[in-house]
C-alpha cells in the first residue's frame, strides 16, 4: 500500500481515538462534585480550533513541501507517523491515569488527588505534551513546515499558558507535595538529571 494511504489511515485512526477519549472525558465530567474553577481561553474548544487549522494546512497542502517518496524521505515521514501514534497513545494513557481529575477548564476538585503515576511519572502534562507531539508528527509525516510553525507559534504557547495556570492551582492545593513533584518532573518532556526544573 502506498505511503500516502497508510499515512491517511494512521492519521484518521489517531484522530478518532483522540476524539473518543475526549468525549469520554466530557461524559465522566458530568458527575456532581465540588470544585474551584478558573475559566481559561485555552480549553478543548480553542485547542480544537488550532487542531482544525493544522489539519486544513496539511490537508490543503498550504506551505507544504513536495511529497518526496525517496527511501530516505519515506523513512523521515514514517518517523512523523510514529510520533503521531506515540502521541496518541501517550494522550490516552494520560487520560486513563487522570481519571475523574480531568476538566475542560482549570478546575481543582475538593476530593482531587495528585496524579504522579503512569505517564505523569515522566511529564507533568502528558495530555498537552502528547498533543504537541501529534502536531509535529503530522507536520513531519506530511512534510508541512507551515503546520510545524503553527504548532510552534500558536499551539505551544497555548499549552504553556494553560500548564502554568494548572500548576499554580495545583501548587495551592497540594503545596510542598506538588513543589517536590515539579522539581523532579519536566513539563512536556522528561527532565534530564542535572537540568534545571521547568
Amino acid at each position: 500500500m502506498p505511503f500516502p494511504y497508510i499515512a491517511d489511515i494512521v492519521t484518521a485512526v489517531c484522530l478518532l481515538a483522540l476524539i473518543a477519549a475526549i468525549v469520554a472525558n466530557f461524559q465522566a465530567d458530568k458527575m456532581a462534585r465540588s470544585f474551584a474553577e478558573r475559566r481559561s481561553p485555552v480549553s478543548t474548544a480553542s485547542m480544537t480550533a488550532v487542531g482544525l487549522l493544522v489539519y486544513a494546512t496539511i490537508r490543503f497542502r498550504w506551505g507544504g513541501l513536495p511529497l518526496d517518496t525517496s527511501p530516505m524521505m519515506l523513512t523521515f515521514r514514517a518517523s512523523g507517523l510514529l510520533l503521531l501514534i506515540l502521541g496518541t497513545a501517550f494522550n490516552i494513557w494520560g487520560r486513563f491515569h487522570l481519571k475523574g481529575n480531568w476538566a475542560d477548564h482549570v478546575r481543582i476538585y475538593d476530593d482531587q488527588t495528585l496524579v504522579t503515576n503512569g505517564p505523569y511519572r515522566f511529564v507533568r502534562h502528558p495530555l498537552y505534551a502528547s498533543l504537541i507531539w501529534m502536531i509535529y508528527g503530522a507536520a513531519i509525516a506530511y512534510l508541512s513546515p507551515l503546520a510545524a510553525l503553527e504548532g510552534a507559534l500558536i499551539f505551544y504557547p497555548m499549552m504553556i499558558y494553560r500548564a502554568r495556570l494548572e500548576e499554580t492551582a495545583l501548587a495551592q492545593k497540594f503545596g510542598k507535595t506538588y513543589a517536590s513533584y515539579r522539581q523532579k518532573t519536566g513539563r512536556f518532556l522528561p527532565r534530564l538529571p542535572g537540568s534545571p526544573p521547568v
